[in-house]
């Protein structure tokens, strides 16, 4: 079995992070127990910390393979309150969101779900939306002119304030 990653966690998300565990907890949600020895294994860093970029915090999109055969898969990691209604988003108080919180590229997490021991390892952090997803996502505000088309005064006054 390999030895758990070292786990970093920045400072102003620290305190968030252990009530919410806490309060899951006393609900009987089992992966805030995960959450919590992730968090009591954790070294606290400042916000400002060189390498800070390159750990998974909330608000990350993390890219990961998990069980070594799965194809490789790009989420956000969030708040549970701030769960898209898409796959894109990954809560914290979840048992990936857990497993991954605190890791740096290259590292593996083992957590479990279901009763099914579960290896995420992680390919790439950044703290901004991945260029593959954000391109798919981008809907034309404008149709381009073409080259030498003449500007004709738009008759719809669009909206007014009423």
């Amino acid at each position: 079995m390999l030895p758990l990653p070292r786990i970093a966690l920045i400072a102003s998300e620290y305190p968030r992070l252990e009530q919410l565990a806490r309060a899951a907890r006393q609900q009987g949600d089992s992966d805030a127990a995960f959450l919590l020895g992730v968090l009591h294994r954790a070294e606290i860093v400042a916000d400002n910390a060189g390498d800070v970029e390159s750990l998974v915090r909330i608000g990350s999109w993390v890219t990961y393979r998990m069980n070594w055969g799965v194809p490789r898969k790009t989420v956000r990691l969030v708040w549970p309150e701030d769960l898209p209604s898409d796959l894109a988003g990954v809560s914290v108080l979840s048992a990936l969101g857990a497993a991954l919180i605190g890791l740096r590229v290259g590292d593996h997490m083992p957590y479990v779900v279901a009763g099914c021991l579960n290896l995420v390892r992680i390919e790439h952090v950044e703290r901004s939306e991945p260029v593959e997803r954000s391109k798919s996502n981008v809907v034309p505000l404008f149709r381009a002119r073409s080259a030498g088309q003449a500007t004709t005064p738009d008759d719809d006054p669009g909206p007014t304030a009423a």
